[in-house]
């Protein structure tokens, strides 16, 4: 790799005169400058910017950390991300935990070593776990997606979780369905916990009962939901609709169902989550609650931004910013008859 005195023995000058050509520091005449500036793209030599940037205590870096960067929640949360980072001229150090809570504590360490200056994380860890890591950190943090609830003195973003699975059910019931089960996600984790919160809720408030055997719980997983709606079609229980409470379990119910030689609507109706298909691929088109995935992200980095312009890791008073779901209706909810 090419360094700053093979520029230096190209042009003839000291290293310290190519140095103040890279930093943009000092009286250098126009022709030195070109002379250096030619030579740099000649041996291919790349300016050291994060060593540069430590001396002043400033790497212009924040860190990413996703569960899943296949997700395209995640992947819209990081466009919203980038998209604000981008005009502050900051890059990102995206990070994917795997769902691994020792994963993720180790990237969080790893990226504070990197000296990022600010990280926006969707957590897997419960809240005794993650509070335990994230105070050690010494620069500000926001969480999103999964916003543990017990910590003090950090952002967070997130969204209605309650509200989003109230949307779901009220749409079904709305439409005359009154045996509805679901596939819900990790009740360990907010997220999961607030989206079945939801779905009682809303049973409660249309004086509906609670059938317990009608409710399955996964990992947020293609497998799970595959296996979850499998059990439900296998147990000979009566319901006319499925609530599924995250996109890969959607999908992997969604082949349960056609394996099945089941039909949506006909057969059974379905509302799934996060459901993106914006060229109308899927026959029927899946009923959907909707997050505002990238305004999740731009929210999140505007926060962090923020922050580090306050030079502030622990604020006093913390943002704490909930976007409003919305329900997307396609085909696959059938209005029963009376």
């Amino acid at each position: 790799m090419a360094s700053i005195k093979d520029v230096a023995h190209l042009t003839g000058c000291s290293p310290s005169t190519v140095s103040r050509v890279v930093n943009k520091k000092g009286n250098i005449s126009e022709e030195m400058e070109r002379r250096v500036l030619e030579a740099i793209q000649q041996v291919g030599y790349i300016p050291n910017s994060v060593a540069r940037s430590l001396k002043n205590s400033k790497t212009n870096t924040i860190g990413v950390i996703v569960p899943d960067i296949s997700e395209s929640f995640f992947a819209q949360i990081i466009k919203g991300i980038n998209l604000v980072s981008g005009e502050k001229d900051y890059s990102i150090m995206l990070c994917d935990s795997s769902e691994d809570p020792e994963r993720e504590s180790s990237l969080i360490s790893l990226l504070s070593e990197n000296r990022v200056e600010g990280m926006i994380i969707a957590t897997v860890q419960n809240d005794d776990r993650i509070e335990d890591v994230v105070h050690q950190v010494g620069c500000p943090i926001v969480f999103v997606d999964n916003v543990p609830g017990s910590i003090r003195g950090f952002d967070s973003v997130s969204t209605d979780n309650i509200k989003a699975s109230y949307l779901a059910v009220e749409h079904l019931v709305n439409q005359g369905h009154k045996r509805i089960a679901a596939i819900m996600g990790k009740r360990t984790e907010h997220t999961g916990f607030d989206r079945y919160s939801g779905y009682l809720k809303a049973l409660a408030h249309r004086n509906i009962p609670v059938e317990e055997n009608l409710v399955r719980f996964g990992d947020f997983k293609e497998q799970s939901g595959y296996e979850a709606m499998m059990d439900l079609l296998a147990s000979g229980l009566d319901f006319t609709a499925v609530y599924i409470a995250s996109s890969k379990m959607t999908y992997g119910a969604i082949a349960a169902i056609r394996e099945a030689g089941l039909r949506m609507p006909e057969d059974l109706s379905l509302v799934g989550f996060d459901i993106q298909d914006e060229y109308k691929l899927m026959s029927p088109g899946i009923t959907s609650i909707c997050q505002q995935d990238r305004e999740v992200g731009r929210c999140a980095a505007e926060i962090v931004f923020r922050r580090i312009d306050e030079a502030m890791s622990g604020p006093d008073v913390c943002e704490h910013i909930v976007l409003e779901p919305f329900l997307e209706l396609r085909e696959s909810v059938v209005e029963l008859s009376e």
